[in-house]
């Protein structure tokens, strides 16, 4: 089918008007295409990665590395979805960034990790242009230290919830 601005119409689920270049801290789910089990499995509460959810975290881990403005905090790569906080900070490494330094906005953060992940998961499954991810993507903004701290710890425990995660195809059945 080919889009149609006149019968298509595709809402953005993000908060209107907000600016997501600023600093802050945010909380994000991605889910893979379908919510096919691609990167490991659950066993005894402890996630299992497989080859696939290693080129995840370390992808995730990449993007922290590649952008000077951003920090990463806790995050868990699932079998067919990740969870992590990103910090988007006023500064790279503690300075101010330079003025020539583009800050991407959350949005693209998250579309380089999916774009780099997907290319290299393609690349070992040998399925090019077969998406690996959901459309879009979860995100809430973390707006105090309470809230945060609450967060971390859902992210950090969340494989020991696996058994009756929504996200688990298992438990769907």
């Amino acid at each position: 089918m080919i889009y149609n601005p006149e019968i298509h119409h595709r809402r953005s689920i993000r908060l209107h008007g907000y600016d997501y270049t600023q600093p802050g801290a945010y909380f994000i789910t991605l889910c893979t295409h379908d919510r096919e089990c691609l990167f490991g499995d659950v066993f005894n509460e402890n996630v299992l990665l497989n080859e696939l959810g290693q080129i995840v975290k370390r992808t995730w881990q990449w993007l922290g590395k590649q952008y000077g403005h951003i920090q990463l905090d806790a995050f868990i790569v699932m079998p067919n979805h990740l969870h992590g906080i990103i910090k988007i900070n006023c500064c790279r490494g503690g300075l101010r960034s330079a003025p020539t330094e583009r800050r991407k906005p959350l949005g693209q953060l998250i579309g380089a990790f999916k774009t780099v992940s997907t290319k290299q998961i393609n690349q070992i499954r040998h399925t090019p242009g077969i998406p690996v991810w959901q459309r879009n993507y979860y995100e809430h903004i973390i707006r105090n230290e309470n809230e945060m701290n609450r967060i971390r710890e859902y992210v950090i425990h969340n494989s020991s919830t696996w058994e009756t995660d929504r996200n688990n195809p298992e438990d769907m059945k």
